[in-house]
């Protein structure tokens, strides 16, 4: 049987966070260019933020280093009000690689909790198919959104949104800017 991964980062949970953006798992720690979420350079998450944000996908990108620049990234994330987790907190790796689809499972997030330390969430986001699933049973919601679109659902006697965006994968077929398109209307969507 393979071995049961552990969650290998906490969850970053600004106080004034009004986001929370929910990943799968985080790739095998070989493909990290830094020890934070969206590690992989593979990986076009920070990519889209910088187009969005700063209209330079390289924004985030130290090319000296061939790594993210986890400093900016970081400020950036305290400054927006964004939150960082994954809707699983422990995991079997069927495949030696970064698929969700080679994800078994074993521990799924308990996103409520995560809530009460970020009081002034409304908004939660899943970035990816497999993040979805897992987070729909959590409140409730029979029918996730289409991809780039959300639905209201109420949690805790609070109306919350939850938005499905494109997994910012490059084994996702679109284009880096038609997934910024989709994220875009999120963060306008909240006045990030």
């Amino acid at each position: 049987m393979t071995e049961v991964e552990q969650h290998p980062f906490s969850p970053f949970l600004p106080q004034k966070a009004k986001l929370l953006i929910l990943g799968s798992f985080p790739p095998p720690a070989k493909r990290w260019s830094m020890n934070f979420y969206y590690p992989n350079l593979q990986n076009d998450f920070w990519r889209i933020c910088g187009l969005i944000f700063f209209n330079n996908k390289d924004y985030f990108l130290m090319k000296e280093r061939k790594a993210f620049n986890l400093e900016a990234i970081t400020l950036f994330l305290e400054e927006k009000g964004i939150a960082l987790y994954d809707t699983a907190s422990a995991v079997r790796r069927l495949k030696d690689n970064a698929s969700d689809k080679f994800l078994e499972v074993v521990t799924p997030t308990d996103v409520t909790t995560l809530l009460e330390k970020i009081p002034l969430c409304r908004t939660i986001t899943t970035t990816g198919e497999k993040a979805t699933e897992l987070l729909l049973p959590q409140f409730g919601i029979s029918k996730a959104p289409q991809v780039g679109s959300f639905i209201e659902f109420i949690h805790k006697e609070e109306p919350f949104r939850l938005y499905r965006m494109p997994s910012s994968s490059r084994a996702y077929p679109l284009p880096i800017s038609r997934k910024a398109d989709q994220y875009r209307i999120l963060f306008d969507d909240i006045g990030l």
